[in-house]
């Protein structure tokens, strides 16, 4: 979505001039992607799920007056999004976490398939988790939202080379880790 497609831009300039109506319009706009992102990350029912998202809009709130527009105003809260359920990924104490398939890909998947799926993105969620923050960041902003390499670069602030570079150590790290683990390996369907 180009700059010119964003709705929530006017919203969010008034919200910034003081608009209490703006601003809860801007949060409402921008409710379900950070929901969505945040159970990408956390996993559709981790305990953290609504508190990260909570955890978005007050930082969100915070943060608009430094938006540049560099971006649309939802990708600018999807970014919050992803570092807020990254940090409650790293501080949560939780053991049990339970993932469940979008509803699209459960009817297409036997319940075999189904629990195998759930069982990745689980491990998958678990390996982003131990990365460098940084790398982290820019491996769930372009893997899990598709961002472009330049829309990663944006929204993170740092040089394109710098978020390839990025990129390329946290895949390194992944597979060194994959291929170090043959029921990592095995699950992830990944030849060692």
């Amino acid at each position: 979505m180009g700059k010119a497609e964003d709705a929530l831009r006017p919203l969010a300039d008034s919200a910034v001039r003081g608009d209490a109506g703006a601003l809860r319009r801007v949060l409402e706009g921008v409710g379900p992607g950070v929901l969505r992102v945040a159970r990408i990350v956390l996993g559709r029912h981790h305990p953290d799920v609504q508190d990260a998202v909570q955890d978005t809009l007050v930082a969100l709130t915070r943060a608009l007056p430094a938006f540049r527009g560099d971006s649309t105003v939802l990708h600018y809260a999807c970014r919050i999004a992803v570092r807020t359920a990254m940090a409650a990924r790293r501080g949560s104490q939780s053991a049990a976490r339970s993932v469940e398939a979008p509803a699209q890909d459960r009817a297409a998947l036997s319940p075999h398939d189904e629990v195998l799926a759930a069982r990745r993105r689980a491990i998958l969620r678990e390996l982003l988790g131990a990365l460098p923050e940084a790398q982290a960041e820019s491996m769930a902003l372009r893997v899990v939202l598709g961002c472009s390499m330049q829309e990663v670069a944006d929204a993170t602030g740092a040089p394109l080379n710098t978020v390839r570079s990025r990129l390329r150590l946290a895949k390194e790290t992944l597979a060194r880790r994959i291929s170090e683990d043959s029921v990592l390996a095995e699950l992830l369907e990944v030849a060692g």
